[in-house]
């Protein structure tokens, strides 16, 4: 039989290094162990009722089982702009600066190729969500590794990135709150993004996909609130966790005119549009009831509290998350991020993601998500301090 050898290009994407964690758990429960999963960041709670019964009725309309129009519906575009009012008082024009996505994920994983050209530089948070690498691969271009460390409350400084690097890059990808590190960005943080970003003419694409999951009374800011950043910047916009519609794939990005045409244009030759039913349903989530949100975010907050509550009562000095639906927890000493994962699921049956997986900072932590009730957070912390008695914390 003749072989097919793939493109070079493919060789170039990055490993899926969570694919290796997933085989390791379905071995677990293979053999019927109770695995509590807080290794993903797949929401577990469905998709609020008024949200699904505008899918259903618009799923009747037979003006939506003809192709969408290339760049989506302008009543859903004209939500977006009317959210981003309402939500960060950011106004927005809906034909030019916002632009409908198959999910955060495509849209994080096709900017770089709008962007980028073989040999230039793009800026990547380290720890950061691995998609980002997945474009920058696929554009054939470079990344320069930022730092987040915990002593700069987990941004990065921009005072340690080379002179040479800043004359090349063209892109940074920015995410707050954050994935893994569950930090959050201030409003000083953005302005001195704006400003770098202006001087070094570098295109900031902010990852906002966590935007309405904020603590302790603190809602988490968009970047283009910050004056300037539609000037040098984007924001992708996720439904999957404000919503819990991880599975309906919708997003959106918006800001910079430039860069919203440069999207659609890539769009218009990969799709023709999401279907319109769920763009309606989408509308219903931006402009329907927001109790579900602030709610959700309620749970996630009582979540937070009692994990966090347990594993520091049982002796593990943790820090609580600022926002995201994540925990960012350091490693005892003499292990990695990934024996320590491996630890925890062999002898407490709890399954974590090891930061290594997010990039070399992120070595010596390990991430949890707050994907499950209360009471089996609960049981997560316990069973976890059986094996940390074992180990120096």
């Amino acid at each position: 039989m003749k072989r097919f050898e793939q493109a070079e290009i493919l060789n170039r994407l990055p490993e899926q290094f969570f694919a290796k964690l997933v085989k390791k758990v379905n071995a677990f429960v293979k053999q019927g162990v109770d695995i509590i999963n807080l290794g993903q960041g797949n929401p577990d709670l469905p998709t609020p009722s008024h949200i699904v019964k505008a899918l259903q009725k618009a799923a009747d309309n037979p003006d939506f089982h003809k192709y969408s129009p290339f760049r989506g519906y302008s009543f859903l575009k004209e939500a977006v702009a009317a959210f981003y009012e309402r939500e960060y008082g950011v106004k927005l024009d809906p034909e030019k600066e916002v632009a409908v996505l198959f999910g955060g994920k495509a849209g994080l994983v096709e900017i770089s190729p709008c962007i980028l050209n073989p040999g230039d530089i793009a800026l990547v948070p380290d720890p950061g969500y691995p998609d980002y690498w997945s474009g920058i691969a696929l554009a054939r271009a470079q990344m320069h590794m930022m730092p987040l460390l915990a002593e700069n409350h987990f941004l990065p400084d921009y005072e340690q990135i080379p002179a040479e690097v800043l004359r090349k890059a063209k892109l940074m990808f920015l995410n707050y709150p954050n994935n893994p590190t569950a930090a959050t960005a201030t409003p000083e943080f953005f302005a001195e993004t704006v400003e770098l970003a202006a001087k070094h003419r570098l295109l900031v694409v902010h990852d906002f996909a966590y935007g309405a999951i904020g603590y302790d009374g603190q809602k988490p800011i968009s970047f283009l609130e910050t004056p300037g950043a539609k000037e040098v910047g984007v924001e992708i916009y996720t439904l999957s966790k404000t919503y819990n519609m991880a599975g309906w794939r919708i997003a959106f990005m918006v800001g910079n005119e430039q860069v919203i045409e440069s999207i659609n244009l890539y769009q218009d030759h990969m799709y023709v549009s999401l279907f319109g039913a769920v763009q309606a349903a989408a509308r219903e989530a931006l402009l329907g009831p927001q109790d579900c949100v602030r709610e959700l975010v309620e749970i996630y907050e009582r979540r937070r509290n009692a994990f966090i509550g347990r594993l520091q009562a049982l002796g593990w000095q943790v820090q609580a998350p600022k926002g995201s639906f994540f925990c960012w927890l350091p490693v005892p000493k003499g292990y990695t991020s990934e024996t320590f994962a491996d630890l925890l699921l062999e002898q407490a049956h709890v399954a974590v993601a090891p930061g290594i997986g997010f990039g070399s900072h992120g070595e010596g932590y390990v991430r949890v998500g707050l994907l499950t009730d209360e009471s089996r957070l609960v049981e997560a912390a316990e069973r976890m301090a059986y094996v940390l008695k074992k180990v120096e914390v």
